[in-house]
């Protein structure tokens, strides 16, 4: 019998198998070349380290819709393909007949039945061991750079747009919304009870929204043009930042917590090690009683890692659990890690609380959503 971990969680490092489901409404007409694109993508995806599986459904009531699903050895073979500009050049022949897209990842947790076994021999992977306490709280975020020289001006319109209208549907209301800066990088983090692609639409239809996406746009390092769907598309899929891993207390915030970010610069190929090594320590220091963070949140795409606290107290109180490196040897592995790992093997307190310092992001606004009647 399974049991239920008694923490809020989420991870794409537990190593259990993902299943990825893909729901598709093809624009009328453009079914063979749906098809004709499908199978070159098809035939991309599958050379693809830590795939298994796909297959290709059509609606029986509805033959616009389709549905793809792939089965992979884990989470972060799929993550790393799925945030890759390699899949962004792969996908864009797509955008010309598929007038809408949902995808959907589940760990696998049990099997019954034939199907499972016609699984190739060579399959990794395992079931999800047990099933994890969620929240009803979807996180997300975006990130982009702007040019250098521009930070303040960009801050300052980020820090003083109005907020849209939290509640989407009857199903979906936008949660809180936070944004930082590390440098000339902007990450803004999104909490969603609900449909998180129905809240990010909404958003992204308000005047207010449109309107400081318009200001931001002269300042931007990758030129976007949000009147043009595909370009927008392209830029709001290389600028995801998802969650590889949440780990946080149930039940109400106590009071007194703080939000901050931590901005860590992986090495080429290294970001998924280095969100692995955060994600270990923070889920180990989850049931300490000590333990001043409440919540912790990894982003990871390709190189670029991202960690948001939700901690008691100052920030730099415990400079090594705030970085993400306390105990055991895990502050020379971060170094090793590091893109600009400027402190070695960040042997003291001192070198610690130096690279603390370097990776805190500036807070621009942390908007909450008023409590609803």
């Amino acid at each position: 019998m399974t049991t239920v971990s008694e923490r809020i969680s989420q991870s794409a490092f537990d190593g259990s198998r993902l299943r990825v489901v893909l729901l598709l409404d093809l624009y009328d007409g453009a079914q063979k070349q749906f098809l004709e694109v499908y199978e070159h993508l098809r035939s991309q995806v599958s050379s693809v380290p830590g795939h298994i599986s796909e297959e290709l459904c059509q609606s029986i009531e509805n033959p616009s819709q389709w549905l793809i699903t792939s089965e992979w050895e884990s989470a972060s073979p799929f993550l790393a393909w799925v945030n890759s500009e390699e899949h962004v050049k792969t996908v864009q022949p797509l955008h010309g007949c598929v007038r809408d897209t949902r995808s959907l990842r589940f760990s696998v947790l049990q099997e019954m039945g034939k199907a499972f076994r016609s699984l190739p021999e060579s399959a990794g992977g395992r079931l999800q061991a047990a099933p994890r306490l969620g929240d009803g709280v979807v996180r997300h975020a975006l990130t982009f750079t702007v040019r250098p020289g521009s930070e303040d001006i960009v801050a300052k319109l980020l820090a003083g747009y109005s907020s849209p209208q939290a509640r989407v549907d009857e199903n979906t209301r936008l949660r809180r919304t936070s944004l930082f800066m590390h440098g000339n990088r902007v990450v803004r983090a999104v909490e969603v009870e609900g449909d998180l692609l129905a809240a990010l639409r909404h958003v992204a239809q308000q005047p207010e929204v449109q309107a400081l996406e318009e200001a931001i746009n002269p300042y931007l390092e990758q030129d976007r043009d949000l009147t043009d769907p595909d370009s927008a598309r392209v830029f709001f899929t290389r600028a995801a930042l998802p969650v590889v891993h949440h780990v946080g207390a149930g039940g109400h915030e106590p009071a007194g917590i703080r939000r901050h970010a931590l901005f860590y610069p992986a090495k080429k190929g290294c970001g998924t090690a280095l969100a692995r090594l955060l994600a270990g320590q923070d889920e180990a220091a989850a049931d300490d009683p000590t333990n001043p963070i409440a919540g912790s949140t990894v982003f990871q795409r390709d190189d670029i890692v991202v960690r948001m606290l939700d901690m008691s107290g100052p920030l730099d109180a415990r400079p090594a659990l705030a970085l993400g490196i306390e105990g055991g040897h895990k502050a020379a592995v971060l170094a090793r890690l590091l893109d600009e790992a400027k402190d070695g093997v960040l042997a003291t307190d001192e070198d610690i609380s130096r690279c603390l310092a370097r990776s805190s992001m500036r807070m621009i606004t942390d908007r909450r959503a008023p409590e609803e009647p």
